[in-house]
């Protein structure tokens, strides 16, 4: 009888999950969660998203910010959503690092999150407010071999921004003091006020307070020089060869949406991404589209983790 009531259950559960993929999404609003505040990248890529979302879906998609502990409380928030495929959310390259940095994780990032679609690479920009008197990144570290002491503000404990330059300094033996921040838009309010000295983040953070000359582009995070700062060296090319590490954006759901709905929100997702208006929006923000589905995103967010995990375990990083 309990083998009979297994089976009859098991069907049941197959059953609704076919009939929920083949509603959706026409049942109701499809939430996108926005893992930080208002005034950074993550809500800037999921605010380009959403209208083209929702025009091709034929569905409302209403964008909610839940910001806080580098991208966890948002996270979180998808994870206890129902796995009903109405729930998705964007995610920045503190996903890939949270898991290593945090003691006490409310998910297990391999476990309980199902990867859609992997959006795109960006470099980041170390950068100096124009009220510190740093003009280059070789006086920068010129200054620094001499135990000048200097602080750098990121988007959050364990960002890449903070791993980047974290590795750099303690190679280096450079007497850089981290600041943490919520989000990109408390990291620039205070840099342009001149509280913190350096700034690390993406080119959509930064740049439209470089052109403004407010933010002294010093150098970027990627192997080659970016296309919106072309007369910028990167690190590599700066006394550092082989540094590279990108910031990036990603799409997630809970671990128990229907693989059917996945793949019809990864099609979706990568028809938006090649829409050309889409693409200039995010070219404008910097980032190099790859619109790679779950084959590509699993293994991208494998190797983040190994990568800078390796370096959070090593160098005994926590949260600040």
């Amino acid at each position: 009888m309990m083998k009979k009531l297994f089976i009859i259950c098991f069907f049941a559960l197959g059953l609704n999950s076919a009939i929920a993929a083949d509603d959706w999404p026409s049942l109701k609003p499809i939430r996108l969660i926005s893992v930080f505040p208002p005034g950074g990248s993550v809500d800037a890529v999921a605010r380009v998203l959403a209208p083209a979302l929702q025009s091709y879906l034929k569905q409302s998609v209403v964008v909610e910010n839940i910001g806080g502990a580098s991208g966890v409380i948002g996270t979180s928030a998808l994870v206890r959503s129902d796995s009903d495929g109405y729930t998705f959310a964007v995610v920045f390259d503190t996903h890939g690092v949270n898991q290593s940095l945090k003691d006490k994780m409310p998910y297990d990032t391999l476990k309980d999150i199902a990867n859609i679609t992997l959006i795109g690479t960006s470099p980041m920009v170390l950068a100096a407010s124009n009220k510190s008197g740093i003009t280059s990144f070789k006086e920068l570290t010129n200054d620094s071999k001499k135990a000048t002491p200097y602080n750098y503000g990121t988007i959050g404990a364990g960002s890449l921004g903070h791993l980047a330059m974290a590795s750099l300094a303690k190679k280096s033996k450079f007497e850089w003091t981290h600041i943490p921040y919520r989000g990109g838009g408390p990291l620039m309010a205070d840099a342009l006020a001149g509280h913190i000295q350096l700034a690390v983040g993406s080119i959509y953070l930064m740049k439209q307070h470089i052109d403004s000359g407010r933010m002294v582009p010093l150098v970027v995070t990627s192997p080659k020089r970016s296309k919106d700062l072309p007369n910028i060296p990167t690190i590599s090319e700066s006394g550092f060869p082989g540094f590279d590490a990108p910031a990036w954006w990603g799409v997630i759901a809970p671990a128990k949406t229907p693989p059917e709905i996945i793949t019809k929100m990864n099609q979706a997702i990568i028809a938006v991404l090649n829409q050309p208006d889409i693409a200039k929006k995010l070219d404008d923000q910097g980032i190099t589209i790859i619109a790679g589905g779950p084959e590509v995103f699993n293994p991208f967010l494998r190797k983040q983790m190994n990568t800078w995990g390796q370096f959070v375990v090593q160098n005994k990083i926590k949260e600040e």
